[in-house]
């Protein structure tokens, strides 16, 4: 004869069973939707900066003393006076949000896109707030004047040699998320003139995981 109190109490932990691994497949598909509105929302706020094309109008760029050069698309510009160094990239923001210039360094020579990157906070932070709407031209600038500063020697010797500058830019989106570094690569002019032609080498994201990690 059938125990049903046996069978009634199986039938009971099946079911209970089956519904709880419908509850966990749930939550497991609410959190992966989740996850992929979250980045799509991310990815309309990230802003991608890369060297403005040659066909993009020129930008005047002046400094707080009181220098100022142009810079034309795709060509950047490097200028030694007086001992100083200034130094200007055209930009163009192929992202979609925002752009916001944190920070940036500075090396001699051309740096490898597989070198790793500086730490965040070993970059020089922007005196002067430059945003770059998404979609839109702006520029990156920088200047070094103080005898003590360790990026004076790099750059002036770059001019007298002359050779190649790497500048690493730190930016991200209008909320301070959203952190990348982009590299660029300088390379001295044939005639001797302050503009310089650029490069971009590689894109590195701060905060997440970055699709190529080399460091």
């Amino acid at each position: 004869m059938a125990d049903w109190v046996t069978i009634s109490s199986l039938a009971t932990a099946g079911g209970t069973l089956v519904l709880a691994v419908a509850t966990f497949a749930s939550v497991r598909s609410a959190n992966r939707s989740a996850r992929v509105a979250e980045r799509a929302l991310l990815i309309g706020l990230r802003p991608v900066l890369t060297v403005s094309r040659e066909t993009d109008p020129g930008e005047q760029i002046g400094f707080g003393d009181e220098h100022y050069f142009r810079v034309e698309g795709h060509t950047a510009a490097v200028d030694e006076v007086g001992g100083n160094v200034y130094m200007a990239i055209p930009l163009r923001n192929v992202g979609s949000g925002l752009g916001v210039l944190h920070g940036w360094r500075l090396a001699k020579g051309r740096r490898a896109g597989g070198d790793p990157r500086d730490l965040v906070d070993d970059f020089r932070t922007q005196q002067l707030d430059l945003y770059i709407p998404p979609g839109e031209i702006g520029y990156w600038q920088g200047a070094v004047r103080d005898d003590s500063d360790p990026f004076l020697i790099p750059a002036r010797e770059a001019v007298a040699e002359p050779d190649a500058l790497t500048i690493d830019l730190l930016y991200g989106d209008h909320e301070g998320g959203q952190r990348t570094i982009t590299r660029f690569v300088l390379f001295p002019s044939e005639d001797n003139s302050s503009a310089w032609p650029v490069r971009v080498l590689r894109h590195w994201r701060v905060e997440g995981m970055d699709p190529r990690p080399l460091d």
